[in-house]
């Protein structure tokens, strides 16, 4: 695997880095607030983001459909991220599903759903105070084949070869060394295994203010790499099948991520999927 030679948003240190996205983080957990960028938009009781708009929670609008959001009880649902990796991951029964960046476990609890009683969820997250609140959903969700691991998603605690699915939801933009996230990703996968993952991709360079804002940074906003850049990882690491896809309709909620900026000129949502090349015959 190659090393990884992107610059750490504000040319920051990667420790650095690592510890202004725990602290904020820290802080959603514990206090349930500032969960859409940084216009001071607070988490509803439904644990989506309060917009404005009566019509839609904030998790509606990343593509989350109502079923999704009642089959899970409440407080797993943050309204954090920047699209729904359930909806293009093409999870199957049966199947070991990875989730990088995990939050309160939103995401894993869906995904039990689609691998079923003979599948299997793990979530990872960095953030000590987020795996408590996942463990503490376990019980509020009683899914017997999810477990939430504390852990670095460019360093993963898990075994070689044994997931078929990693997702993600606007998690990688924020770890300051992303082909380190990959090639991990690559390593837990099976052969023939595949990613599907939410995320933001810079669509246009980043004024120098937004690059040097620490909440911009935890924000996922400054984080943000190109599609050029996040397939030059994917294809280093080994990946086969990289698609891109941008998602230019997300625009409408990343342009209410900033009260000072409209943040729709710099970046959108994208998927991105990539597969680890089945085993040689």
């Amino acid at each position: 695997m190659s090393n990884d030679t992107e610059t750490v948003a504000g040319d920051r240190d990667p420790e650095e880095a690592r510890k202004m996205v725990r602290e904020r983080y820290s802080t959603i957990a514990t206090d349930g607030q500032d969960c859409c960028g940084d216009v001071g938009i607070d988490v509803t009781d439904e644990g989506g983001c309060c917009d404005g708009n009566e019509d839609a929670t904030g998790s509606e609008r990343l593509g989350y459909d109502t079923d999704d959001i009642a089959s899970v009880a409440d407080g797993a649902d943050l309204g954090l991220g920047c699209g729904n990796p359930k909806a293009f991951a093409e999870m199957a029964p049966g199947e070991t599903v990875l989730d990088l960046g995990s939050g309160a476990g939103f995401d894993c609890f869906l995904a039990a759903q689609e691998v079923g009683p003979d599948g299997a969820v793990i979530g990872v997250d960095m953030t000590p105070e987020m795996v408590s609140k996942a463990r503490e959903n376990v019980a509020k969700n009683d899914p017997d084949n999810v477990e939430f691991r504390l852990g670095e998603i460019s360093h993963l605690p898990v075994a070689d070869a044994t997931v078929d699915v990693v997702i993600s939801n606007c998690v990688v933009n924020l770890a300051p060394e992303k082909q380190r996230v990959f090639d991990d990703a690559y390593r837990v996968l099976k052969p023939g295994g595949r990613i599907a993952i939410s995320d933001v991709v810079q669509t246009a360079p980043f004024p120098d203010d937004v690059k040097m804002d620490p909440d911009s940074l935890t924000g996922c906003v400054a984080g943000a790499s190109t599609v050029a850049g996040i397939e030059a990882m994917l294809d280093s690491t080994g990946f086969e099948a990289i698609e891109i896809a941008p998602k230019d309709e997300s625009t409408e909620f990343i342009s209410d991520w900033d009260a000072d900026r409209d943040l729709g000129e710099y970046l959108v949502s994208a998927t991105i999927e990539a597969r680890k090349p089945p085993q040689n015959p």
